[in-house]
């Protein structure tokens, strides 16, 4: 898939929305076939990172020690120290509150039973756990800030209950170039990952917020 081929479907999006109040997002949508998700060893579940981010400010909070103390002042939207996590252990209600209140959570690698006994039961079914598959369990010593970075263009793609994937990869407000490499990214990694490439793709659309999906040929 290359950009000339996506610039056309973009525009046909634009042209086919009417200009909202709101900032709309853009989603890609797939529908895969022939796999057996109730199999795990074929279900899909991988993050890749976009050229470009999708709009949205991702708020990342931080479970750490002493070490990364200062590192995670400097570099993330919230922070909580081990000494603290007694406190959150002891009241879901506060956990629930910082799981509704940040997007992504790292943690530092060493303390991770200890995350796990604090907050797992709320981050868990949240899916909000750091994830070692996104890069979001770190030593003690890590720089944040290229974490922290690499974090607002990642997306997760997930097919494990359904064959249907939507994923977001933008809003209107950026460009059609943008918009394009995003989605040609996306593609490229969707493919690598299934296990017929191309032929586990049913087919592929393009939507806006309020708008008609439009169909990619792939």
């Amino acid at each position: 898939m290359e950009k000339k081929e996506m610039l056309p479907v973009l525009k046909q999006i634009r042209e086919n929305s009417k200009k909202r109040k709101f900032k709309q997002k853009l989603d890609l949508i797939f529908n895969l076939k022939d796999i057996d998700i109730k199999k795990t060893e074929e279900q899909i579940d991988f993050f890749i990172t976009l050229p470009h981010s999708c709009g949205k400010k991702m708020k990342v909070c931080a479970l750490v020690g002493p070490e990364l103390r200062d590192e995670a002042q400097k570099e993330c939207d919230s922070i909580v120290i081990v000494d603290d996590f007694d406190k959150y252990q002891r009241d879901k209600k506060i956990v629930r509150k910082l799981a509704d209140d940040n997007d992504v959570f790292i943690a530092q690698a060493n303390i991770m039973p200890r995350v796990a006994q604090a907050f797992g039961r709320v981050l868990g079914p949240k899916k909000k756990m750091p994830n070692p598959k996104a890069g979001c369990i770190v030593p003690p010593k890590a720089q944040l800030g290229p974490i922290v970075a690499k974090l607002q263009k990642q997306v997760r793609i997930a097919a494990k209950t359904s064959l249907t994937v939507q994923i977001l990869i933008g809003n209107e407000d950026m460009t059609d170039d943008q918009l394009a490499e995003n989605i040609i990214t996306l593609f490229n990694q969707v493919v690598h990952h299934l296990p017929k490439e191309k032929n586990n793709i049913k087919d592929m659309l393009l939507k806006m917020t309020m708008g008609a999906p439009v169909s990619i040929k792939i």
